[in-house]
């Protein structure tokens, strides 16, 4: 694949507030003029919602953990066909809240696959499509997940039920993460106040963007 755009991703534990803060970072490189296209893992496109809701439905706690694996890559794989590498192509910055470093942390780590066997997965799914820059943004899983139990608005889905241990887990698959691809990742420290958050990862894109 020929790119001519910027990809971008964010990633994060449960409560890390990524969702706010890439909604303003989206509106300001519009204000800009820029050709920005904002989407989400699991979703972003008819397909790939469909599976967001089977993968999330509190309803489906029988899950095993390799099926809930193969799901995303399947989603992952339908977006980025359908929508992300055409907006690349066309030279568009793409917004991404989540993508494969999301697998590797909840599944990988938080499920106990292993990050480099869903790594492999994953690699069938993307081929050699990876982020230029990723955004991480750091809290502590216990404090994203007091977060969201205050938060009114939203829904609590089948993952944000987990049990503490697993989104510990998750953070620690984060970190490995994290050293593995120093060069692409960059943290963020998601426990500032919102508008602190936004600047920061503001400066971060400009200074990649320039």
């Amino acid at each position: 694949m020929v790119q001519k755009g910027i990809f971008i991703t964010f990633e994060g534990p449960e409560g890390a507030g990524k969702t706010t803060v890439i909604a303003e970072l989206y509106n300001r490189l519009k204000a800009e003029g820029r050709d920005v296209l904002l989407t989400r893992e699991p979703g972003g496109i008819r397909i790939a919602e469909k599976i967001r809701e089977i993968i999330l439905d509190n309803q489906h706690q029988e899950m095993d953990a390799k099926t809930e694996a193969l799901l995303y890559a399947a989603a992952r794989r339908q977006h980025l066909t359908e929508k992300v590498m055409p907006a690349l192509r066309s030279g568009s910055i793409v917004l991404c809240d989540r993508f494969v470093d999301s697998s590797l942390a909840y599944q990988g780590r938080g499920r106990g696959l292993g990050i480099d066997e869903v790594l492999s997965i994953n690699e069938f799914a993307i081929g050699d499509t990876m982020p230029d820059l990723t955004v991480f943004f750091d809290i502590d899983p216990e404090i994203g997940l007091a977060r969201i139990l205050k938060n009114n608005e939203r829904e609590q889905n089948r993952l944000d039920k987990e049990s503490l241990d697993f989104h510990n887990k998750v953070y620690e698959g984060y970190q490995e993460i994290i050293r593995r691809y120093p060069n692409r990742i960059v943290q963020t420290d998601a426990s500032l106040s919102e508008k602190q958050v936004t600047e920061n990862v503001w400066e971060i894109i400009c200074t990649r963007l320039m």
